[in-house]
């Protein structure tokens, strides 16, 4: 019975939309930071808070220069260091109509978004430039772009590379939205990723940052606190989609004795558990072949060929049928 208050009180307390995650990382995550060291996430900006949750940046705090949208870059925005393309483009709801879609139609969704581990303020230019590009190094001939700022972007390339403040942030976050929703990652973005984590380790500001989310949300990044390391081959815990599965079936019936409340927590827990399992196969739109995630085939299908199947029958019933080497 303890462990099921306190799941409940840890997922009550998360934000459950986007608008919500905003709000609270503004109120509770960010409150005293608008001149602080770490300033906006992308270029150390300074700013003023606007409305609930937006905010005007000092642009000459830190010696930005406009590309090209002066309206954009003289705002605040939240930034998805995972963009929601990422995590969304693996659920159904993607491929049905888009993030519109999910954020109508899709509760885990709408978690994944509101996850405040992955937002951090940041320039509204640089965030619209750095759209769903992933991450990177980009050639030293690449120009400075926005100034005395250091990130950079590579339209052609689609990659976008952070300055060396933030990298190492940026990979632990980038770790934990994998590990916790079941993302891929490709084995390139992973090297990556730790060779970033090495170099750049966790500061005081990161921790301070985690410990004000976790409040929050209910749960620690482990790859900040240190509990858990990625290693090439990492497999991945799902425990993001099992929670707030097991939290949706457990707040439909809100009106049940405490002991009955808690036999279905388990039971709704176990039910998540099995349709986690079930959304961890990926099918590949050019092979028509699918995989189960403990399947090598699994984590090499290219992103852009990747469709998601909450069960075989769905995989079968689309035409997709099982790899040679994958067995269940």
């Amino acid at each position: 019975m303890i462990l099921g208050l306190t799941f409940s009180f840890h997922a009550w307390s998360a934000p459950s939309s986007f608008e919500q995650a905003k709000v609270e990382s503004r109120k509770n995550v960010y409150s005293g930071q608008t001149k602080s060291e770490i300033g906006t996430l992308y270029c150390g900006c300074d700013w003023q808070w606007v409305g609930k949750s937006g905010g005007r940046v000092d642009l000459a705090s830190c010696g930005y220069h406009v590309r090209s949208q002066q309206t954009r870059a003289a705002r605040i925005e939240w930034e998805h260091m995972v963009p929601a393309w990422v995590f969304g483009h693996q659920r159904q709801c993607w491929q049905k109509g888009g993030r519109k879609n999910c954020v109508e139609t899709d509760p885990v969704f709408r978690r994944i978004e509101s996850d405040m581990h992955n937002l951090a303020p940041s320039i509204g230019e640089v965030n619209g430039d750095r759209s769903n590009f992933g991450y990177g190094m980009l050639a030293g001939n690449i120009p400075d772009m926005y100034g005395s700022c250091r990130s950079k972007v590579d339209f052609k390339s689609r990659l976008f590379e952070p300055r060396d403040r933030v990298k190492g942030m940026v990979a632990r976050v980038y770790f934990y939205m994998h590990d916790r929703y079941n993302l891929t990652m490709s084995r390139q973005q992973q090297q990556l990723m730790m060779a970033w984590d090495r170099q750049y380790p966790v500061d005081a500001w990161e921790r301070e940052r985690d410990n004000r989310i976790a409040k929050i949300m209910g749960h620690h990044n482990p790859f900040v606190t240190g509990s858990k390391k990625w290693q090439l081959g990492h497999k991945n815990s799902g425990q993001g989609l099992i929670s707030q599965q097991g939290l949706a079936a457990q707040n439909s019936a809100p009106k049940q004795n405490h002991l009955q409340a808690g036999n279905n927590q388990v039971s709704a827990q176990r039910t998540a558990a099995k349709t986690a399992q079930n959304e961890m196969i990926k099918g590949n739109k050019n092979s028509q072949i699918y995989h189960f995630a403990h399947c090598s085939g699994y984590k090499t299908v290219a992103d852009k060929n990747a469709v998601y199947f909450r069960s075989e029958a769905e995989a079968k019933k689309a035409g997709y049928r099982l790899a040679g080497n994958c067995k269940k």
